[in-house]
């Protein structure tokens, strides 16, 4: 080795006014290095600090800085700073940095940075977080590197050459930990409608969010999982050890704690790489079910989709998302995600109108395939704007849906007419997959205000004859207001289920149910209507259980129907329905059915 050994407020001082200095990120922040800078007696004057998420930077507490930072992440190491005016964010991909350092656009004067010790190769690796840091360190005139023996030796492309340390300081302190905060309840939520959509087979990036990392908890029932992500969390670890993620684990930097850094040092599967190849959006999309989960802040009634502000203050960044987003577009079976809740932290609507003015657009509307709140999942793609709008209110906070429907009335972005009767969140619980008699598969869900046009498909799939039957009309079309009222529910004085087939992103409604309590008696009005080419399947007996099991576990105290005398099948259905009693009663060529429900319901 060339370089001079030196101690913190030696190397500090070999600072010079005006420099540009790259600070290494995440758990690896030299912080020895940073501390001795800041408390110099006399600041080194003109100095910028350059970096991506660091551990901390500044000292004291609130903190303070002397120097100026320059940064592609706002974190919380620079919030608290963000007032002082010695904060510069700069909007760009995280994998746009390294071309930066070497094009002139942002040159280096001095690196600081933590590595391992060096190896007999005459290599040390950057550890936990190679990230940006390699180019920094390839592209800075000085490299001042703490050399710390806790540093795991990641594989993957995390070496450097120790020629090119300038100078090192010796320090010996364990690699920073990093624990997320407890989720919330409306995290964990988010979480559960988002694992939803990881298949078997699937390649995960994670990100730094609460949503994402929460998200992993949910996925001990998936199989042969892979992970290719900018960030590395435990619950990544967690998996592993599951024998849930079974390929390899890729990523740009990791931040967790002792038995993470452990588990990068000595399982093959781990592998750290610059952030330009993590983040590059062909490589992502080579990766077939590649899904990307990109926790955001706001999102409009058309779909654009804002990551960097939060309640009118700088917050995070434009970091990787939309290069993980855009990968997860171009992959084979691949699902973009964005997720946040639905008020932020200071009570205001997530879900908007239009974004505002001081909050920019990290993906366009076009790009954006499903958004997930705690009240739900809107898919996007291919949508209207009106469909799309209808979608995202139906997953806004209860309390903002009102107002952002009559807003989107006037506008003229939905009809007059729309309404959205749903006041609670999806009950994703009450989705059941079901096989039928005849080997195909079903999955029975709620339905969604955004099932209108699904609706009026299946309504022209049908014959005349079963149009009939069903409404006891020679209807030719199903209008939009009609198709409403079969899909669009509140889930408790109203009930309606979708019998689905095909992926989420394109399925198809293939029966459904729908029932209307009546207050009076608290018996609930009931119809079904089920697409020829299943009908004989014994999807609709199967439908009918599952309306019984819900109307039952919602006060409904049984169901009636008008069943006209000349469609024995439906008639077969109720008979042969358990957990209540049948009464049927003539009238002009129409029973009058009345199932009362039992005490207990026979599961048989």
């Amino acid at each position: 080795m060339s370089e001079q050994r030196l101690t913190a407020e030696e190397a500090v001082r070999l600072i010079q006014p005006g420099q540009r200095v790259f600070v290494g990120s995440a758990c690896a922040t030299p912080r020895t290095l940073l501390r001795a800078l800041e408390e110099l007696d006399v600041p080194v004057p003109g100095v910028t600090l350059v970096h991506a998420l660091t551990d901390r930077v500044g000292i004291g507490d609130p903190p303070r800085t002397a120097y100026r930072h320059r940064v592609f992440y706002a974190g919380r190491d620079v919030r608290d700073l963000a007032a002082s005016g010695q904060v510069d964010y700069v909007p760009i991909s995280l994998a746009d940095v390294p071309r930066m350092f070497t094009d002139g656009h942002l040159p280096l004067d001095v690196a600081l940075i933590q590595v391992a010790p060096p190896d007999a190769d005459g290599t040390c690796s950057l550890g936990v977080s190679v990230d940006i840091t390699k180019a920094a360190v390839l592209a800075a005139t000085t490299v001042i590197a703490e050399v710390n023996p806790a540093m795991p030796r990641t594989r993957g492309d995390s070496r450097i050459p120790t020629d090119r340390l300038d100078y090192t300081v010796e320090v010996d302190s364990p690699v920073t930990e990093y624990v997320h905060d407890p989720a919330t309840h409306v995290a964990e939520q988010i979480a559960r409608y988002v694992a939803r959509l990881v298949d078997d087979h699937a390649t995960l990036q994670v990100g730094l969010g609460r949503v994402p990392n929460e998200m992993l908890r949910h996925l001990h029932h998936r199989r042969n999982l892979s992970v290719h992500s900018d960030v590395i969390t435990d619950p990544v670890a967690d998996l592993v050890d599951a024998g849930v993620v079974t390929g390899p684990v890729v990523g740009s930097w990791a931040m967790g704690t002792s038995r993470l850094y452990a588990r990068l040092a000595t399982d093959q599967r781990f592998s750290l790489y610059p952030v330009e190849h993590v983040c590059d959006s062909a490589v992502i999309a080579r990766h077939d079910r590649m899904v990307s989960v990109t926790q955001a802040f706001t999102v409009d009634l058309s779909g654009q989709v804002c990551t960097e502000r939060l309640d009118g203050a700088l917050y995070g960044g434009v970091s990787t998302g939309p290069d993980f987003h855009r990968g997860a577009l171009a992959a084979a079976r691949g699902v973009p995600v964005v997720c946040l809740s639905s008020r932020t932290p200071g009570g205001e609507p997530a879900v908007r109108l239009a974004l505002g003015p001081d909050e920019p657009v990290a993906l366009a509307r076009a790009d954006v395939r499903w958004v997930v709140t705690e009240y739900g999942t809107a898919y996007l793609y291919g949508r209207s704007l009106a469909e799309r709008a209808v979608e995202l209110i139906g997953i806004a906070h209860p309390d903002d849906r009102t107002a952002l429907l009559e807003q989107a009335r006037e506008r003229g972005i939905v009809a007059p007419d729309q309404e959205l009767r749903s006041a609670s969140a999806y009950p994703v619980d009450e989705e059941r997959e079901i096989g039928l008699r005849d080997g195909r598969r079903v999955t029975v869900r709620p339905t969604l205000a955004g099932d209108r046009g699904g609706m009026q498909e299946l309504f022209h799939r049908m014959p005349e004859k079963d149009v009939t039957t069903r409404f006891f009309n020679k209807l030719t079309s199903l209008t939009d207001r009609a198709a409403d009222h079969l899909c669009n529910v509140d889930y408790d004085e109203e009930m309606a289920f979708a019998a689905v087939v095909g992926p989420p992103e394109h399925e198809r409604i293939v029966a459904t149910s729908s029932y209307y309590r009546d207050p009076r008696d608290c018996f609930a009005e009931v119809a079904y209507m089920v697409e020829p080419g299943w009908q004989g399947s014994g999807l609709a007996t199967a439908l009918h259980a599952r309306t019984v099991e819900y109307a039952r576990g919602h006060g409904v105290r049984g169901l009636t129907a008008d069943v006209l005398m000349s469609n024995p099948a439906m008639l077969k259905v109720f008979r042969r329905g358990v957990g209540h009693t049948l009464r049927m009663d003539a009238d002009a060529g129409v029973y009058e059915v009345r199932m009362r429900f039992t005490e207990e319901t026979d599961p048989g």
